[in-house]
């Protein structure tokens, strides 16, 4: 009967390959212990040489075979190795691997001894001279280097079942679902298929069955299931059990969603339905391990892209990502465009044969994700290259013909040998229009249209970067999703990118780190991912542009102010007295749901009621000093200029009126300090609530991704996120300073245990050290403000060795 153990604990490790060290007999105690998912260095956040982690290592393990295995399969699977690998059985060769983002399998059946100790070796080649894809010239993201994802073994039968692709059969409203089945069966024996569905309540039903030696293709009757879809995700278990006479030999068990996908001339469709894709793209890379992070990390991410950022889908950039990280996006109705690693570069004949078998892979190993919709089968922003790229789309389409592909380019007008022509479109630069019409980029106007890229280098942000900056940041993106919104005939687009990354000297802001992220490394928010947010997620998204701080801006003059929510209405009260409330009509972007929305009144009834002016007299007043709170006197619009000579001449007010009257109603110094108030409304209650007013007090919000730590099949980790907030919950994006972790229990710091806020923002990623218990986190920063984090760690080692 099939097995599948987890082989993540008790590796050796040297950072560097040394004489003898893949033989059995060598000696280990000077070699490092570690644990899986690793990385082969851990890195500084910033400021470092991306020549620290090139290097070839070796890994290294012992393996007690039983011998009642003898006479079994035995196939040693890694799940992802960066970046070339060699992998050695008992001092022998046994296989390689070269490519850091695809999977690979060893049959391991006759290099094994039984009843006895084993020892395997992988020399692990992370230097970026490698003659594969991504590399050969620069390339705009670290690649770190390491075993990095899960190993493991599995334990089957002779003859068993070494592939399945599920297909959905989608007729009106009749549902099947159609498979391949591919068994390794050496003697050809004559073996039974059955398939079964679980539903979601746990009931099995055999759905479809047949006898099979090689080959199979099954096609289910009708089946009673509804369909995956991005607000309902529905999944069910697909089982397939191999059988010879009565006895089971093997059983697999897929998750899978029935959905029909397809990309058309006038945009995307999901079972029918048009969608705007609305995503970002994502990089596998968190600061100091680099790619090296368990399930619940990638999961994690999938979460914020999809609950707090309120997307419908994500780009794997530039590689194909963790297959932990694909099926959340499963699970969460998250849609993915997956492809093949690379960027710009393309090599030579060997590179190009390497970058196919990669396709191959990438299809093979993700194909029955139901989340992922379009295959990536050019090199990223790479030159036209027909007969290189009529290969890689033929092995795609070979491979899967339920699926469409694309390729992301940088060119217009370019060749179009895939379904759907992806383009990243940097047309906007704050003033430029958001994006090109489709027919401006391709001539195949017949074809399908996607904007895989936009914004990112174009305005890059960091979290303590002006006011100002921060706001045109928010404002570029919100631009630029306004503008896709508007085109019927593109699919939708993928804003550049979710998170900050570390990247190459030749990139980045001069400290190796890309700040083109809507969140910062540690996944906390900038203000343009309340952009996003208020688009898309579904709890109550309240936040401004500004702090309200008049001193940030020159002149002191704030200028325009933007309300991001995702309310019926907001609010806005100015030291108690109600101002104004908005509506998401109010948002100058119409073609979003929720929009942002400019502040255009500081002022409210007050001069209406508190003056002795004739009602025109009072709006025209009123309308004079909102202008100036906004623009400042050297920066007021001509018509407002008019509209003072017209008040000086009709109601004989002069300057000193004017001054005294912005003094008492829009005046944001001397006497009580000016309190702001948004309340966000929806269904007709306060959900929400922003005051804006000078800080008097600093803590520490803190959020954690989860608090009970689970290992299973290796150490489990969290993400908390630190934002420093003033006394009433609002960020304070000026703070730097250190901050220092402390922990308690069974869990252990990954990366600097003295860190720092950067804009009032940080985080830190804490892991299980393979002891059940409590443990505390404690964070504290240089002048004592103090936070503290718990977690329960359980320790639940199934199928694992």
């Amino acid at each position: 009967m099939y097995k599948k153990i987890y082989l993540n604990d008790n590796w050796k490790f040297s950072f560097d390959l040394k004489d003898r060290m893949t033989e059995p007999s060598y000696d280990e105690s000077l070699m490092e212990d570690v644990r899986l998912p690793h990385t082969v260095k851990a890195t500084p956040f910033n400021y470092f040489d991306e020549k620290i982690y090139q290097t070839v290592s070796l890994y290294r393990r012992h393996l007690f075979i039983p011998a009642d295995h003898e006479g079994k399969r035995i196939s040693l699977n890694f799940c992802g190795v960066a970046h070339k690998a060699v992998v050695y059985i008992n001092g022998k060769e046994t296989a390689s691997h070269s490519c850091g983002y695809t999977g690979f399998k060893v049959d391991i059946s006759d290099s094994v001894r039984y009843g006895e100790d084993n020892v395997i070796a992988v020399s692990v080649d992370s230097n970026e001279t490698l003659d594969q894809p991504p590399f050969g010239f620069v390339i705009d993201y670290m690649t770190y280097g390491g075993i990095y994802r899960d190993v493991y073994i599995e334990v089957s039968d002779t003859v068993y079942i070494n592939d399945i692709f599920l297909k959905s059969v989608i007729e009106g409203y009749s549902i099947r679902l159609a498979s391949e089945i591919e068994v390794s069966n050496p003697e050809r024996e004559v073996c039974q298929i059955k398939q079964y569905l679980k539903d979601r309540a746990g009931n099995e039903e055999e759905i479809a069955s047949g006898a099979v030696d090689m080959k199979l293709s099954l096609l289910s009757g009708k089946l009673n299931v509804d369909l995956w879809d991005i607000n309902a995700p529905n999944l069910y278990d697909i089982k397939t059990v191999l059988s010879r006479g009565d006895e089971v030999i093997d059983e697999k068990v897929i998750s899978f969603g029935f959905r029909k996908a397809e990309f058309l001339k006038d945009g995307f469709y999901l079972n029918g339905k048009k969608i705007k894709i609305r995503g970002l793209n994502r990089h596998q890379s968190y600061p100091y391990s680099g790619y090296a992070m368990p399930a619940s990390i990638e999961e994690n991410d999938a979460y914020i892209l999809k609950n707090e950022l309120g997307v419908n889908a994500v780009r794997t950039s530039h590689y194909p990502q963790s297959h932990d990280f694909i099926s959340a996006c499963d699970r969460l109705g998250l849609l993915v465009f997956t492809e093949i690693p690379g960027w710009q570069h393309i090599g030579g004949e060997a590179w190009k044969e390497i970058a196919v078998t990669n396709v191959k892979d990438m299809v093979l190993q993700y194909r029955n994700h139901p989340s992922i919709v379009l295959w990536g089968v050019r090199i990223n922003e790479s030159v036209d290259d027909d007969e290189f790229y009529a290969r890689t789309n033929k092995a795609a389409h070979e491979l899967d013909p339920t699926r469409q592909t694309g390729g992301v380019r940088a060119l217009k007008k370019s060749r179009l040998l895939e379904d759907v022509y992806t383009y990243n479109d940097f047309v906007h630069d704050g003033k430029a229009k958001g994006c090109e019409p489709k027919k401006n980029v391709t001539s195949d106007i017949n074809k399908p249209y996607l904007i895989s890229e936009y914004n990112g280098h174009m305005f890059p942000t960091k979290i303590y970067d002006s006011e100002e900056h921060r706001r045109e940041h928010a404002l570029r993106h919100a631009n630029v999703l306004n503008a896709v919104a508007k085109e019927d005939d593109i699919a939708g687009s993928f804003g550049w990118c979710m998170a900050d990354y570390n990247t190459h000297k030749d990139f980045g802001s001069g400290d190796r780190i890309c700040y083109h992220g809507v969140l910062d490394m540690f996944r906390n928010f900038k203000p343009a991912a309340y952009v996003y947010a208020a688009e898309g997620a579904e709890e109550t998204v309240l936040e401004l542009s500004s702090t309200m701080d008049i001193g940030e801006h020159p002149g002191c003059n704030r200028g325009d102010t933007y309300i991001y929510s995702n309310a019926d209405s907001v609010k806005m009260y100015k030291n108690g007295r109600f101002i104004k409330e908005y509506f998401p009509s109010d948002s100058a972007y119409k073609n979003l749901k929720h929009g942002p929305i400019r502040i255009d009144d500081f002022i409210g009834d007050a001069i209406k009621n508190g003056e002795d002016f004739t009602e025109k007299q009072a709006e025209t007043v009123k309308e004079i000093l909102n202008a100036t709170a906004l623009y400042g006197m050297s920066n007021l619009p001509k018509r407002i200029w008019v509209k003072a000579g017209f008040m000086m001449l009709r109601y004989h007010m002069n300057f000193s009126d004017a001054v005294a009257l912005y003094g008492k109603y829009v005046g944001d110094w001397g006497g009580s300090a000016t309190e702001y108030r948004f309340e966000a409304i929806k269904d007709g209650e306060v959900k929400k609530t922003v005051i804006k007013k000078p800080a008097s007090g600093l803590d520490l919000s803190v959020s954690v991704s989860k608090s009970e730590l689970r290992e299973t099949k290796s150490y489990d980790a969290a993400l908390v996120r630190i934002r420093a907030v003033d006394d009433l919950g609002n960020p304070v994006y000026f703070l730097n300073e250190p901050v220092e972790f402390i922990t308690d229990g069974p869990i252990e710091v990954m990366g600097d245990k003295i860190s720092a806020l950067r804009g009032g923002m940080g985080g830190v990623f804490v892991r299980t050290t393979g002891k059940a218990g409590s443990a505390a986190l404690k964070i504290k920063t240089q002048r004592g403000v103090c936070a503290e984090v718990s977690f329960n760690i359980t320790v639940e080692r199934k199928d694992t060795m």
